[in-house]
């Protein structure tokens, strides 16, 4: 008898330990990183040694404290993530504590509504709006400007109980005069002023990758990019993946700080 009573504690005792550790896993907050293909090229599997910041930011954190799951896409726009759906798909995974990294705008730019995506933003963060015919979904649609669909991707978030780090857009692999071509006055400058609006966090991306490649020079980025002028190989994506976590270090009160592989 006494055998069966500590056969049936010591049972007790691994349903609490499993317990414990379920309720500790559950509890655990999600980073999620959303964005385009600078951010998640492909399947996010290095095809062709093509890679997104993305793929290589959960080193930086201690992931038996957080969980980090990439949804970014490649080819999206800030508006095309939302209308088409890939938003929503993250927002019913998201719980109070959990955090949210953007960065959108290098596929803003194009046509509002081109036969081949249609895709584009309306420039600025205003609350502009035009009603389009588009050529993909065979609907109307109403577009907004870029700053208009930061602003719903981080009100939803907060609405959710999670908080949102905007980053501006990692510099594209152009250089003037031997210093990169940055996007301090169009894209880079309305990431700012759409989270300082809402009260988000920035990451000023562009300028702290920037930075970078003016100092290792032309040369020395081109090797970044095998293919085109935005799309980076693993050693690219690894810089701004270091950027990414530069800027968060250095951001004042932001919790997700507290998940970082101590340096």
């Amino acid at each position: 008898m006494l055998v069966k009573k500590k056969i049936m504690g010591g049972l007790l005792v691994a349903v609490i330990a499993l317990s414990s550790a379920f309720t500790r896993l559950q509890d655990k907050p999600t980073l999620f990183v959303i964005g385009d293909s600078t951010v998640k090229n492909g399947q996010g599997k290095g095809a062709d040694d093509m890679w997104g910041w993305g793929d290589f930011i959960a080193n930086y954190f201690d992931k038996d404290k957080i969980k980090i799951e990439n949804r970014a896409l490649g080819g999206t726009s800030s508006r095309t993530f939302q209308t088409r759906g890939l938003w929503d798909s993250v927002l019913v995974s998201i719980k109070p504590g959990d955090f949210v990294i953007l960065q959108f705008g290098h596929n803003d730019g194009g046509q509002l509504d081109d036969t081949a995506r249609a895709r584009g933003t309306i420039k600025g963060i205003g609350d502009e709006s035009k009603e389009i015919y588009n050529p993909i979904l065979k609907k109307k649609e109403v577009v907004h400007t870029y700053g208009w669909y930061l602003r719903k991707f981080i009100t939803d978030a907060a609405a959710k109980g999670a908080q949102t780090i905007v980053c501006s857009p990692i510099p594209r692999n152009i250089f003037k005069e031997g210093k990169v071509i940055r996007s301090s006055d169009d894209y880079g400058l309305w990431a700012k002023e759409a989270a300082k609006a809402e009260g988000a966090y920035f990451i000023d991306l562009n300028k702290i990758t920037s930075d970078k490649y003016d100092r290792s020079g032309d040369q020395v980025v081109a090797a970044y990019f095998p293919k085109d002028h935005t799309h980076t190989n693993g050693a690219g994506a690894k810089v701004n993946a270091a950027s990414v976590v530069e800027g968060l270090r250095d951001l004042k009160n932001c919790p997700l700080k507290a998940y970082l592989i101590k340096k």
